[in-house]
């Protein structure tokens, strides 16, 4: 089957449209892994002892790194053909970190296609913008933002 043959996943896609990711617990190696892959060392993530002391009351994870996560979350959470049909990941608008993200928090992922816009040029057949909240096990929302894929 060519890529002229297979139906467009983007066509499938509606506005309104929800899903709701497994979860996945932030741990300790997530953190440290993070600061190394990404040179942030600040104190709020690897420094227990001086965010004993702090408003937090304990080190807290990258913000980043659960936009991360959140995105392998949303992936996992993909069959098979929507993966085949991701031609990049388009941008991140309106990010919003809400609340700490603490080692031991279980995070989850839920969104709402917030607009399909078709494409003329290009790779794909169109984006797909979706409002994404990132929540931790106790249902607070720690992370807001839309995220927007180029799809086939």
């Amino acid at each position: 089957m060519t890529d002229e043959d297979r139906p467009s996943v983007f066509a499938g896609i509606e506005e309104g449209d929800t899903t709701v990711t497994q979860g996945r617990t932030i741990t300790e190696a997530d953190v440290t892994n993070f600061a190394g892959v990404s040179g942030d060392f600040n104190h709020l993530h690897t420094d227990a002892e001086q965010m004993s002391e702090s408003m937090f009351g304990e080190r807290i994870a990258h913000g980043m790194l659960v936009v991360s996560a959140a995105t392998g979350l949303l992936w996992q959470d993909r069959t098979p053909e929507e993966r085949e049909a991701v031609v990049a990941f388009y941008g991140l608008d309106e990010l919003r970190f809400r609340q700490p993200v603490y080692v031991g928090d279980t995070i989850h992922v839920e969104t709402e296609v917030l607009e399909t816009r078709p494409t003329d040029d290009g790779p794909g057949n169109g984006t797909v913008r979706n409002a994404v909240e990132i929540l931790n096990q106790r249902d607070g929302v720690v992370v807001s933002c839309e995220m927007t894929s180029l799809m086939q």
